[in-house]
Formats: structure tokens, C-alpha cells, sequence
């Protein structure tokens, strides 16, 4: 106790000489063990701080740094994801403008060729129409000519039976000619 005398010294207009003896007896203070006991306190003190609050306020603050990274990092592809589902919502309505004006011009495209075909297959059946006439008309014609010439036979046939003679080929074609004439109206 020799040793914290001048301390002793110093406290003493604060507490007077008996109050401190008191207190100390009273506690059981014995200043070489709580001397002791602090340096102890503060070795072990140190070395925790060194070797293990200092490693874990390491990593804590690593630890902190990493979670404000992946907020950052979160942020940016949430802002990222934000922006391509902007950019796909204009890739996609650009793309539905694309497929309808496509879609419209197929649907032009295909009136016209339509209308084409359409006027194609009028050309086609009006010269089939018209060749069919022709080829009618030609028939006609023709049947026409064999009926003449059948009805001419068969007159001068009768002729000559009803009269009794035989027609030469002037005859024939003079009988020829009168019967097709009336034929023909």
C-alpha cells in the first residue's frame, strides 16, 4: 500500500483518511491482486482485440461491405431487368407492327393476284366461250352443209322416183340449190 501512498495522498480532501481504509477493508481491496488483475484484463484485453475481435470486425465489416455490393449490384440489375423488359416490350410491339403490315400486304398481295386470276380465268373462259362458238358455229355449218346435201339426195331420190327419169348432175345440182334455199329460211 506504500507504493499508491501519493495517490492515497491526493484522494485524501475528497475522503477522509478513515472513510478509504474503511472502504477498502470493507470490499477486501488488495491493490498487488487488483493490479494483477487489471494488467491480466488488459493482456487479454489486447490479444482478444488482436487475434479475435479484430479478425471477426474484419469480416463483420467485409461481411457489410458485400451486402451493400449485392444491394448495389441488386439495384443495378433490377434497373437492368427494367430496362430489357422495356426494350423487348418495344422489340415486341415493333415486331406485331412488322407481322400487321405483313400480314396487310399478303392480304393486298393476294386481293391483287386474286383479281388477276380472277381476270385471267375470265380472259380464259371467254376465249374458251368464244372458241366453243366457233367450233359450235363451225358444227353448225358443217351439219348444216350435210343436211343440205342429205335433203338435196333425198329430193333428187324422190324426184327421180315420183318421175321416172333419172336426173343428170345439172339436175341434181339446180334441186340441190332449191331445197337448200328453203332449208335455209
Amino acid at each position: 500500500m506504500e507504493f499508491l501512498s501519493p495517490m492515497y495522498v491526493k484522494m485524501t480532501p475528497v475522503f477522509a483518511a478513515g472513510q478509504v481504509d474503511e472502504i477498502v477493508e470493507k470490499f477486501g481491496l488488495a491493490w498487488p491482486k487488483f493490479l494483477a488483475q487489471v494488467l491480466i484484463f488488459i493482456a487479454v484485453y489486447s490479444i482478444l482485440k488482436k487475434f479475435a475481435f479484430g479478425p471477426i470486425l474484419a469480416m463483420l465489416e467485409l461481411r457489410r461491405q458485400r451486402i451493400a455490393d449485392g444491394e448495389a449490384k441488386l439495384e443495378k440489375i433490377a434497373k437492368d431487368l427494367a430496362e430489357a423488359e422495356l426494350n423487348a416490350k418495344r422489340l415486341l410491339d415493333k415486331a406485331n407492327d412488322d407481322a400487321a403490315r405483313m400480314i396487310k400486304e399478303a392480304g393486298d398481295s393476294a386481293k391483287s393476284l386474286a383479281e388477276k386470276r380472277q381476270q385471267e380465268a375470265i380472259h380464259e373462259a371467254n376465249q374458251i366461250i368464244a372458241k366453243a362458238r366457233e367450233a359450235a358455229q363451225l358444227e353448225h355449218e358443217q351439219l348444216m352443209a350435210q343436211l343440205k346435201r342429205e335433203f338435196g339426195r333425198m329430193v333428187a331420190d324422190a324426184t327421180s322416183r315420183v318421175t321416172g327419169k333419172v336426173l343428170n348432175s345439172e339436175d341434181q345440182g339446180r334441186i340441190n340449190q332449191e331445197a337448200a334455199a328453203q332449208v335455209s329460211l
